[in-house]
């Protein structure tokens, strides 16, 4: 006999949640903040280093450092909190039951497993090959396992939320179209089915490699299919946390935006130019013509970008529009001063979507540009790009959009609530500057990737070449 599912009414929202669909995000979301905490540890040790003047770590431990910094903070942490996102906008907006909540645990088992499994192999110090993990360096075998673990339970979670909206519809839990956040999860879940499916066709078979069963595995192949992989999980974060503005947007102000049709197509953009607008990392390979680059990092990426530009004007609009239909009609902005800008849920909103659509978004389109690429593709003008992406933008929504979940899924009021207000301010401003900074010295040729950014060891007598008599 089938347990009937168990609702409760939220004393914040009024909406009804489905007992075991609160479990399940509560607990993706806590374990993404974990992994967020010690994927910033390790990125603290890695600045510390890069850092001359502290030059923390020896050579060994700074890649180690990088590597679980990068795999930790890139993938798992934004990964299992947009689990817990997918979950909260199928089964909690649509006030629907989550389908197959057994299996919703054994995907987060498994995402647990294979993400503990790499950071391990990670600390033991022999997969130290960076989040790329480019071939021929190679991890332990143990170290592709984890990452193909991770990806199947992220795989389940995905169809878990097509198969919850499934579900909703059936039951005629909701009317008309699916609310457009929803929408947003939707495109991001789409992307994330691509994005595995490309991980899988590179890492099993170089865990193969690993293990010895297969001899070779073609550098140039590798990278082409991991960026079909590596950029598209980071499109995941930006269908997700557009999705959270426009949420954020409904909540603080009952805001809705200009014309939803026009917000939906933007998300297509995503779907059907995102992918093809990661050859921007491929453009100083030899062997990819020329054809297929400019085409990829002009045409498609600049369809793609249009999708961003209309999201990042699309959700202040609404505001603006919602705001002067309560009376804040003074003047261009009085709107957006009389803003609550000392909640921390609209602040962190706000920056993020600053801060994405200068820094990252503008860096990404000039990185694009073939020329400009093949002078700072190796510098630190790149990691400062996706800083600004991934941190600036991406984090600084999710870090928005708990301090809702908070008191609506755990019923509870914050603690240090004026330290809240304050915090996506020093987060995001501090993550801004950091993310400029790192590119402008990009633009001056300091590396991307090497432990000694000052090259000080080239410079000691026993390594210095002798000079011609």
């Amino acid at each position: 006999m089938v347990a009937k599912p168990i609702f409760r009414t939220c004393g914040f929202t009024g909406l009804k949640i489905h007992d075991e669909a609160e479990k399940l995000i509560k607990i993706n979301a806590v374990t993404a903040i974990v992994v967020l905490a010690v994927g910033g540890l390790f990125g603290l040790l890695v600045a510390l280093t890069r850092w001359p003047t502290v030059h923390l770590l020896p050579a060994d431990l700074f890649y180690l450092a990088l590597t679980a910094h990068g795999i930790d903070i890139l993938i798992v942490w934004c990964i299992f909190f947009e689990v817990a996102l997918m979950y909260f906008a199928s089964a909690i907006l649509l006030q629907s039951r989550l389908a197959t909540p057994k299996m919703g645990w054994v995907a987060y088992a498994l995402m647990v497993l294979g993400a503990g499994i790499t950071n391990w192999k990670v600390l033991e110090g022999n997969s130290s090959v960076m989040m790329t993990s480019y071939v021929p360096m190679q991890a332990d075998p143990l170290f592709y396992v984890g990452l193909i673990l991770f990806a199947v339970g992220a795989l389940i979670a995905c169809f878990i939320f097509l198969g919850t909206l499934v579900v909703a519809k059936a039951e005629k839990t909701y009317e008309g179209s699916i609310p457009l956040v929803t929408f947003g999860a939707l495109t991001a879940c789409i992307i994330a089915i691509y994005t595995i499916s490309s991980g899988a066709i590179i890492l099993i078979p170089t865990f193969l490699w690993s293990v010895g069963l297969i001899s070779h595995i073609d550098p140039l192949m590798y990278k082409v299919v991991w960026w079909g992989m590596g950029h598209s999980s980071q499109q995941i974060n930006v269908a997700a946390h557009i999705a959270v503005w426009y949420a954020i947007a409904a909540i603080l102000f009952g805001a809705k935006p200009l014309s939803e049709k026009v917000s939906r197509c933007a998300y297509l953009t995503y779907i059907f130019f995102l992918q093809i607008a990661s050859a921007h990392h491929l453009l100083v390979e030899p062997g990819l013509s020329s054809a297929f680059k400019i085409f990829n990092t002009s045409y498609g990426m600049y369809l793609a970008v249009l999708g961003s530009m209309i999201h990042g004007l699309t959700v202040p609009g609404c505001i603006e529009a919602a705001q002067r239909k309560k009376g804040f009609n003074n003047g261009l902005f009085e709107w957006l001063r009389k803003a609550p800008w000392g909640n921390p849920i609209f602040s962190g909103m706000f920056l993020s979507l600053i801060l994405f659509g200068f820094l990252g978004g503008i860096s990404g389109v000039t990185m694009g540009v073939e020329q400009i690429n093949i002078m700072i593709h190796n510098t630190i003008y790149v990691p400062g790009h996706f800083h600004a992406t991934v941190a600036a933008g991406t984090t600084l929504a999710f870090m928005a959009i708990t301090y809702f979940l908070v008191p609506v899924l755990f019923g509870r009021e914050l603690i240090l609530p004026g330290l809240a207000k304050l915090q996506p301010y020093l987060f995001g401003l501090g993550m801004g500057v950091f993310s400029l900074f790192m590119m402008g010295a990009g633009t001056l040729g300091v590396s991307r990737r090497h432990w000694d950014m000052a090259f000080s060891d080239l410079r000691t007598p026993s390594l210095m070449l002798p000079l011609p008599s």
